[in-house]
């Protein structure tokens, strides 16, 4: 499949001021959603806690992560968000999308809503 990628912004939740809006790659392979350490602490994000976190090559990391209001496609949610290297392309993890029932179509390589959230 191929490689999808959707608009993401990002603010501390709650705020209106600062914000962080980038190409984010969508990796269901990924929990969590990651952006450059220096754009989360611009915008005012703080790192809650840190974690390890295998990396798709096998290596294991430790990051520090935050929490944030996540936006896309016309949806909001909020979750974790992992300072990531200043180098990296941003994530947006499965637990983002499933969070607002947006979900892969393999057919067509696109983001799609579910027509309702798994309550259940």
């Amino acid at each position: 499949m191929g490689l999808i990628h959707v608009t993401v912004s990002l603010r501390v939740p709650g705020t209106t001021n600062g914000i962080y809006e980038s190409v984010f790659l969508v990796d269901t392979g990924a929990t969590d959603s990651m952006a450059p350490a220096s754009e989360l602490s611009r915008i005012g994000i703080e790192p809650v806690g840190k974690t390890t976190y295998e990396l798709a090559d096998g290596t294991l990391h430790e990051f520090r992560f935050g929490l944030a209001q996540i936006e896309f496609m016309g949806e909001i949610t909020a979750g974790r968000i992992v300072f990531g290297p200043e180098a990296t392309e941003p994530i947006l993890g499965v637990t983002a999308l499933e969070s607002v029932g947006v979900t892969i179509d393999p057919a067509t390589r696109t983001l799609k809503r579910l027509p309702a959230i798994p309550l259940k």
